[in-house]
């Protein structure tokens, strides 16, 4: 079950990290743009896993697993190291702030509501929150290593913050679902 392509590749975005944390604490203009292509890679891979496991009809629990876990490590550390190497700074840690926090309860209610059978989707708004983080996050990882003519390190700030509104829409939507199964769950609470 772990040899199968589609948990091959969620394995592989999280034996990507450490390079990637690598070349990011190693701050040159080439790192960067190879710290990006590695965190696009991973991102890749983070879609054509469940592409894969679905339209292969292999999808198993160990990707169900591996997979959410696979996402938070990347974001997490790219988060941290780009907070670490002071290019999410100022203001533009509360959305980061918010990103890793979300991530932390939605684990958690997933969790909670997979130990009361509840399955808890991914909503079409959290795809493209997702999407949104992810090119916010690879911008940053450039930085002002990117064209000089162009706004690099602003757009992934925006982005971020785009993204961070998005994180309070969806992580409340959560909640707000959890909350119901929790209620009917145990409904003296």
């Amino acid at each position: 079950m772990l040899t199968t392509l589609p948990n091959l590749l969620t394995l592989s975005r999280i034996i990507l990290i450490p390079l990637m944390i690598a070349l990011m604490y190693i701050d040159t203009p080439t790192n960067r743009w190879i710290a990006w292509g590695i965190f696009t890679l991973a991102c890749v891979t983070d879609w054509l896993d469940g592409y894969l496991a679905r339209n292969m009809n292999d999808e198993s629990s160990l990707g169900r697993f591996l997979d959410p876990i696979a996402d938070k490590l990347l974001i997490a550390s790219v988060i941290i190291m780009l907070t670490a190497v002071g290019r999410i700074s100022e203001l533009v840690v509360i959305p980061a702030i918010i990103i890793m926090c979300r991530e932390l309860l939605v684990s958690g209610l997933r969790e909670y509501l997979a130990e009361i059978k509840v399955a808890m989707p991914v909503s079409k708004l959290a795809k493209w929150k997702t999407v949104i983080q992810m090119i916010a996050l690879g911008t940053l990882i450039v930085g002002d290593a990117g064209p000089a003519s162009w706004p690099v390190q602003q757009a992934g700030e925006w982005g971020l913050w785009i993204a961070g509104a998005l994180t309070v829409i969806t992580g409340y939507d959560y909640m707000a679902s959890g909350l119901k199964h929790m209620m009917k769950s145990h409904p003296k609470a």
